[in-house]
C-alpha cells in the first residue's frame, strides 16, 4: 500500500484544454508551499469533448503527483466533484474549479486557519470579476432565497471551493444522495466551519459551463435537497384558494337571493385561469420532490469512470467503486497501483 498523501486537490473539468496546464502550474506551486512533494492533484474529465484529457495524460506522465480520472460520459459538475474526491486519499482535501476562478494561492491561507481547529474552509465571495449582471442578480437572488427557504444554514456567495478535513470528506462520500449540492452537504455536516473571504477573478480562459438552464436545474436541486417549504407553500396556497373559493360562493348566494344574477364571462374565466394556475404550480412542486425520490430508488451508480491514470499506468477499479465506503475506495485504488506495471486503457473497468 502507498503513503497517503497530506494534502489532496480535486478539480472537476470539463473543456478547459485552454486554461488547464496554468492551472496545474499554479495548484501544484500552491500545494508544494503548504504540503513539499506529499500531495496529489485530481484532474477529473466530466466528459470532455476538447483535448481537456490528452492534456492530463500528458501531465499525468510528466508530474507523479497528477492523478487524472476520466468519467464514462458527463456527469455534471456536483458528480464530478463527488467522483474526484472518492479517489481523494489527503488528509485534507481542496475542492477547487480548474477555470482559475477561485486562486489556488489562497491554499496558503486556508491552511493556517485549518491548522487552529477548522473542520472547513470555505471561500467567500466578496467581488465575482468578469461575470454579467444578470449572473450577480441571479446568484444574488438565488443565494438570499436558499438562505431563507432552507432546513440548514448555508453561507450566502459560496462555491464549493474549500479545504476539507479528512472526516468531513468521508461523511460527504457517505451520503447516498444522487441530486447532489455539495455546499450545502457540507454545511449540514457541522463541525466549525470558517469563511475566508476573497475577491472572485474572471475565468482564465474559455466560456462558463453553467447556462441559464443549468443555473436553474442546479438552484431547483439545491431548494429540494435542504427545504420542505415549497410543499408548504403549495399547501397554504391550496388553503388560500379553497377560502376565496367559498367566499365568491357565499357573495354569489347572496346576490341571488337578492334576486340579482351576476353576470360577466370574462371574470368567470379569469377566476378558473386562477385557480388553475395555482393547482399546477402546487402539482408542478410536489413533481420535482417526486421526481427526485424516483430517481433516488433507481440506485443507479452515482458516476461512472471509465480509467485513472497515475504516471502511465492506467488503473482498473471495481465495477461498484462508486458506491463503496470512503475506506474501502482508499484501499481499491491501493490496490489498483500496487503492482506497478501499466495497463491498457482498454482493459479498465466501469467503476
Amino acid at each position: 500500500m502507498t503513503q497517503a498523501p497530506s494534502l489532496s486537490i480535486v478539480a472537476p473539468c470539463h473543456n478547459e484544454e485552454e486554461g488547464l496546464r496554468e492551472f496545474c502550474r499554479r495548484a501544484s506551486a500552491a500545494a508544494q508551499s503548504v504540503a513539499g512533494d506529499a500531495f496529489e492533484l485530481i484532474l477529473v474529465d466530466d466528459g470532455s469533448s476538447d483535448g481537456t484529457w490528452e492534456i492530463i495524460s500528458d501531465l499525468a506522465e510528466k508530474l507523479p503527483q497528477v492523478l487524472g480520472v476520466r468519467l464514462l460520459r458527463n456527469h455534471g459538475h456536483q458528480l464530478a466533484s463527488t467522483a474526484g474526491l472518492s479517489a481523494s486519499r489527503g488528509e485534507r482535501v481542496l475542492l477547487i474549479d480548474a477555470d482559475l476562478q477561485d486562486p489556488p494561492e489562497l491554499l496558503l491561507m486556508m491552511m493556517p486557519i485549518m491548522e487552529r481547529g477548522a473542520d472547513v474552509v470555505y471561500g467567500q465571495r466578496t467581488r465575482r470579476e468578469g461575470e454579467s449582471w444578470f449572473k450577480l442578480a441571479s446568484a444574488s437572488l438565488f443565494y438570499r432565497a436558499l438562505s431563507r427557504l432552507a432546513s440548514v444554514t448555508i453561507p450566502r456567495d459560496t462555491g464549493d471551493f474549500r479545504l476539507m478535513r479528512r472526516r468531513v470528506v468521508d461523511i460527504l462520500l457517505a451520503m447516498p444522495e444522487r441530486d447532489r449540492f455539495i455546499r450545502g452537504m457540507v454545511s449540514w455536516i457541522g463541525g466549525k466551519q470558517v469563511a475566508l473571504p476573497y475577491e472572485r477573478d474572471a475565468r482564465f480562459a474559455g466560456t462558463t459551463k453553467y447556462p441559464l438552464r443549468k443555473m436553474i436545474n442546479f438552484a431547483l436541486d439545491a431548494i429540494t435537497s435542504f427545504s420542505t417549504t415549497p410543499l408548504r407553500i403549495a399547501t397554504w396556497l391550496g388553503m388560500i384558494s379553497a377560502g376565496v373559493a367559498m367566499a365568491l360562493l357565499v357573495y354569489t348566494f347572496v346576490r341571488w337571493l337578492q334576486g340579482e344574477t351576476v353576470t360577466g364571462w370574462s371574470s368567470i374565466m379569469a377566476a378558473v385561469s386562477a385557480f388553475s394556475a395555482i393547482q399546477l404550480i402546487c402539482i408542478g412542486i410536489i413533481g420535482e420532490y417526486l421526481g427526485r425520490l424516483v430517481q433516488e430508488s433507481k440506485r443507479r451508480p452515482m458516476f461512472m469512470i471509465e480509467t485513472i491514470l497515475r504516471g502511465g499506468e492506467h488503473a482498473e477499479l471495481p465495477t461498484a467503486f462508486s458506491e463503496m465506503s470512503a475506506g474501502d475506495k482508499r484501499s481499491a485504488l491501493d490496490a489498483a497501483f500496487a503492482s506497478g506495471e501499466p495497463r491498457s486503457q482498454k482493459n479498465s473497468r466501469i467503476g
